[in-house]
């Protein structure tokens, strides 16, 4: 018997009967031998870690465009965040931590440089339209590995699509994941608003601080623990109503102090009309992406999508680079 093998048999024996065991995975859409060692849905995670659309994260904006400061999140510690807080889930009712994790590692795979002004852009200006979950799912079954795509299993992919809030996961772990992305955002994106100056704590309204707890320590405390109380032994993961009422309430709150705050705000028009441009540039002009990309115009994908793919794979330095590169006047050179 493999390794693997008795994995899989110790999922059977500890995991919830409501949980994603990975010896019934629906598989991969192209088959592949199975690892001696690694289940699946780990197999999917180190595939995801070892991606350069995962590295890439690190330098692509959560919140805040180019923030001062080494603390705030980006995309990368953003998705770190996700997964820690959908593991502690995940391990406390029962569920496949493995498969968990992948999804939380890949959910956000597909987003753009500057975040969601990025997305905002190729979404208005592309005719076939952009979403950042659908190109985490694009990224995983197309443009890595030179074009191969990593080959995810369907419950991996189905969780990265699904993480958004009108998405319906078909596993509990991708519900897990979908819900862990909105208490993490919400939280260290208030975080990060604090350490800007744009909210204090006092700001947040006292219901709020009541009910959910006084400090982002006490807060996400009490939305896991509502989680795993109201979820336990049960084929649905949710919240009772009244922390799910608390919850909404903040990420309300959020949009109107932090999200649609003048210093949120303030660059995201200038980074809109940056891939914007870009855009239309490379629409125009296909021969200036990267190789991979021609390749991919040249096996007869969509030219509209491919700059799509290209921007939407460009992160934050890199993007103004390449808008410098172009668009902006270089001085005589002297002889």
């Amino acid at each position: 018997m493999t390794i693997r093998e008795e994995a899989q048999l110790e999922e059977e024996r500890i995991l919830s009967p409501y949980a994603a065991k990975s010896a019934k995975s629906r598989g991969r859409e192209t088959y592949e031998e199975e690892c001696d060692i690694r289940t699946m849905y780990q197999r999917d995670r180190d595939r995801i870690i070892h991606s350069k659309a995962f590295r890439r994260l690190k330098d692509k904006t959560q919140v805040f465009l180019a923030p001062q400061g080494d603390h705030y999140r980006n995309r990368l510690t953003h998705t770190i965040e996700v997964s820690q807080i959908a593991r502690t889930i995940a391990k406390a009712l029962r569920l496949n931590e493995d498969l968990v994790e992948a999804i939380a590692l890949g959910h956000d795979l597909g987003h753009t440089p500057f975040g969601h002004a990025g997305e905002r852009a190729l979404d208005q200006v592309c005719p076939l339209g952009f979403a950042h979950y659908k190109q985490s799912v694009r990224i995983a079954e197309r443009l890595e590995r030179g074009g191969k795509g990593l080959n995810l299993t369907f419950e991996v992919k189905d969780g990265m699509m699904n993480h958004r809030t009108s998405g319906t996961p078909h596993t509990l772990e991708g519900q897990v994941v979908r819900i862990s992305d909105k208490i993490s955002y919400i939280h260290h994106d208030m975080d990060d608003a604090k350490r800007a100056g744009v909210i204090t704590e006092e700001a947040v309204p006292k219901y709020l601080r009541e009910l959910l707890g006084e400090t982002t320590k006490e807060r996400l405390n009490t939305l896991i623990h509502d989680i795993v109380k109201n979820s336990k032994g049960r084929d649905e993961v949710l919240l009772s109503p009244e922390i799910e009422a608390g919850m909404k309430a903040l990420r309300e709150f959020m949009f109107e102090e932090v999200y649609l705050s003048p210093v949120a705000k303030e660059e995201e028009e200038k980074a809109e009309q940056l891939v914007e441009t870009l855009y239309k540039y490379y629409v125009r002009n296909p021969e200036k992406m990267s190789a991979e990309y021609r390749k991919l115009l040249k096996e007869g994908e969509v030219q509209e999508r491919v700059a799509c793919d290209y921007i939407s794979g460009m992160t934050d330095q890199y993007s103004m680079e390449k808008f410098r590169e172009i668009f902006i006047p270089k001085g005589w050179s002297v002889y």
